[in-house]
């Protein structure tokens, strides 16, 4: 019964994993499909590189016994021949084992599960996560992100496997000022996604501006947005301003390691070494697009907002303000004055 609760709740924790599970009968099938492939790329990948020039060319096979054509090799008290063309097979899968374990999309379970959480680089960490899983090349690979495909979601793994993963994988988090969260993912999905204004923003202001007309929900007010949080539900909030406490259930889940967004790239080279990333995986530099939210603006933006509608605000968020040691913002008139 624990164990199924465990399984609903993890639905809510958006834990991602590199790990990859298989029916039996797919796992046998992609072994052998792997094999195949490996054998057949490693040979190319050594023609091309002319790793097979040093090796001679074995005589023509005989009817009869030539002791000359065995080389003769001492196992375990046991003498044993091998004829030359054998050896040359083997020279090729040894090289084929060096060349293909040494590629980058060599399949390899880094243990451990990561709690995504919108505007706190995510986008990025799951580039990271692909690149280890071999979907993408590099982390500076200019695609669109794809934030269901090639990833691995705890939800959808069995019980068991659940279970396992929560007790034994590094599981780590990272976390924003949750003002400025809700800044980022305001300015982003107001200002420059349709699909949010059309979805969001007609009826926020629908139900917060009188007087309203024709709107495309494109020219939401963030004291408007503010206030759509207070009287939403938490529990139903879109993930990019879900409190993180309800994403990531910190009391439910031990982290192992929780970064922050002010110490980014640091905390996230400390996270790729502890889960043993190749050196060539690096946390990716911000779009040169990207519109940092910094300390003037937010102040700028919450002394927009009465008062009164920070303080039905602020308990919502209580936790995550709290737990992960961020204050609360002052907006007194001194300071919106100043």
């Amino acid at each position: 019964m624990r164990l199924k609760e465990a399984s609903k709740s993890t639905g809510r924790y958006r834990l991602h994993s590199t790990g990859r599970v298989y029916p039996q009968r797919q796992l046998a099938l992609l072994v052998l499909t792997f094999a195949v492939i490996v054998a057949s790329g490693g040979l190319l990948v050594m023609i091309e590189k002319g790793i097979l020039n040093d090796l001679q060319t074995p005589p023509p096979r005989s009817t009869g016994y030539n002791s000359r054509s065995y080389t003769t090799v001492l196992r375990m008290g046991e003498t044993t021949t091998l004829e030359p063309d054998y050896q040359i097979v083997q020279e090729i899968r040894n090289h084929t084992l060096q060349s293909v374990c040494s590629q980058k999309n060599m399949p390899v379970d880094y243990k451990f599960l990561y709690c995504y959480v919108p505007k706190v680089a995510c986008s990025n960490w799951k580039r990271i996560m692909k690149v280890l899983s071999g979907a993408l090349e590099n982390v500076d690979v200019k695609i669109k992100m794809d934030h269901k495909n090639d990833l691995v979601f705890l939800a959808d793994l069995p019980p068991k496997e659940i279970n396992y993963r929560l007790k034994n994988y590094f599981k780590f988090l990272f976390v924003r000022d949750p003002m400025e969260r809700l800044l980022s993912a305001y300015r982003n999905k107001f200002g420059e996604i349709p699909a949010y204004q059309k979805k969001y923003g007609v009826d926020i202001i629908k139900r917060y501006r009188k007087n309203f007309g024709r709107t495309n929900g494109d020219d939401v007010m963030f004291h408007e947005f503010l206030q759509y949080l207070v009287d939403e539900d938490v529990e139903r909030m879109n993930e990019h301003w879900m409190p993180i406490y309800n994403l990531c259930q910190p009391c439910a889940v031990t982290y192992n390691f929780i970064g922050s967004y002010e110490r980014l790239h640091a905390d996230a080279e400390y996270v790729l070494q502890r889960v043993r990333a190749p050196a060539y995986v690096h946390f990716p530099e911000r779009q040169t697009w990207y519109k940092p939210v910094t300390n003037e603006t937010l102040q700028y933006y919450l002394c927009s907002v009465p008062e009164m509608a920070l303080e039905e605000l602020f308990p919502k968020y209580m936790f995550d303000f709290s737990l992960f040691m961020y204050p609360l913002p002052n907006t007194t008139r001194a300071v919106c004055r100043h």
